[in-house]
């Protein structure tokens, strides 16, 4: 009989694709995969339906949602707020803090302990102690998968709320997993150090793709960046800066929810400056099985992480290694991790610091147009024979199977 295994996650499939690629290679070497999720949001749910449908492993959503679960959508969000009200009054991270951490925090636990597996895997620290508790029920080894540096996702303030929280449950359940992995060599560092272990490093890599790498010979300098939502705080009110500093024809394509407020501020910041030759377009979120062609018309990648707070120099995120996939140049923001990145892959693309720095890369590879053509081929390459899943996810298998065959 194959061995099983649980995902726990506070999100949505189609809003992890880390997730996601975890599930398809369980499945893929033979192992009997459940995910257990909970609602984000109504695009988020309407991929999932897609996403889903073509999936092996079996998918459960916990905690309802606002159409078609409403009572257990409306009971989690009071559990957790009433959980966060009586933290901040009592001070009681021990009571209140397996609650207050996400919405889905309590149906998580609920549901989980139903599900018996010969090893539970938690995703995000809202799946965090659905998934150690579960786990410890039924006498099973349990892991967790850090795509963020946790306790200073949100913010570096140690007397905040949000970092006490995580701190409390990093320190209570990390502690007690069989295995750690993290999505980068740094996050995987830092957390070794705070509970002194071996952490793998999983890189935010995805498959292999068949496409067309576009030469722009003369046409309009393509600017893309892409995440859940556009909004302030990730950089984009620096790109626009920067292409207001050079002469060039440039592009800023945006994809992903953006509310008008923003998209206006954007458009008035963008005319606000003098000498702009430069447009900006919106795009709707799409499946992400569909952005790699989506992206691939494109010139450069805005990797434009900021440095509010540690997690965002210590992370290598998933655009960046889209952009690599869909044979993007790659503009990133000096954060410690990009850079050192960017040091390991120069031939990638380019580091700025500022937003002149920024403006004269985007006239170099405007001015240059073979040199911007041989940097998005070779990273279009580097993601066909480095980094990309099929690679990646050998190690993971490895973590996997050595703590199955331990237990």
């Amino acid at each position: 009989m194959n061995k099983s295994v649980l995902l726990i996650s506070s999100g949505q499939p189609s809003l992890n694709p880390r997730l996601v690629k975890e599930a398809d290679a369980l499945s893929g070497a033979g192992y009997e995969v459940t995910v257990l999720y909970a609602y984000w949001n109504a695009w988020g749910t309407q991929h999932d339906k897609e996403l889903l449908a073509g999936k092996k492993w079996k998918a459960i959503c916990a905690g309802g949602d606002p159409k078609r679960k409403r009572l257990p959508w409306f009971l989690s969000r009071l559990i957790r707020r009433t959980a966060r009200f009586l933290l901040r009054k009592t001070n009681s991270y021990a009571r209140f803090a397996d609650l207050a951490i996400a919405r889905s925090s309590y149906f998580l636990i609920v549901e989980a302990r139903k599900h018996y597996a010969d090893l539970y895997i938690g995703h995000n620290l809202g799946a965090l102690p659905a998934t150690v508790k579960t786990a410890k029920l039924h006498k099973k080894p349990c892991g967790f998968d850090a795509e963020d540096f946790h306790r200073q996702e949100v913010t570096d303030d140690v007397y905040s709320c949000e970092f006490n929280i995580s701190k409390y449950l990093e320190d209570k359940y990390l502690p007690q997993v069989d295995y750690i992995t993290a999505s980068s060599p740094l996050i995987a560092e830092n957390y070794s150090l705070l509970y002194h272990r071996n952490i793998a490093s999983i890189l935010n890599v995805f498959p292999k793709v068949t496409l067309n790498v576009a030469d722009n010979k003369n046409g309009p300098l393509k600017l893309f960046w892409f995440s859940q939502t556009i909004g302030p705080n990730r950089g984009l009110e620096l790109v626009v800066e920067a292409m207001s500093l050079t002469s060039a024809n440039i592009e800023l394509h945006l994809l992903g929810k953006v509310n008008d407020a923003y998209k206006k501020n954007l458009f008035s910041l963008s005319k606000s400056i003098e000498n702009t030759n430069s447009h900006i377009f919106f795009h709707e979120p799409m499946k992400g099985d569909e952005i790699f062609q989506f992206a691939s018309q494109f010139d450069i990648g805005l990797a434009a992480e900021t440095t509010v707070c540690l997690n965002r120099e210590i992370s290598l995120t998933n655009k960046l290694f889209t952009y690599i996939q869909s044979g993007l140049a790659i503009a990133a923001s000096d954060t410690v991790a990009q850079n050192a990145f960017m040091h390991q892959y120069p031939l990638t693309g380019k580091v700025y610091r500022n937003a002149k720095e920024l403006a004269s890369i985007l006239t170099e590879y405007h001015k240059n147009r073979e040199l911007l053509f041989q940097t998005k081929n070779q990273s279009f390459q580097i993601g066909q024979t480095q980094l990309n899943w099929e690679n990646e996810s050998r190690t993971f298998l490895k973590v996997i199977k050595n703590i199955l065959t331990v237990n």
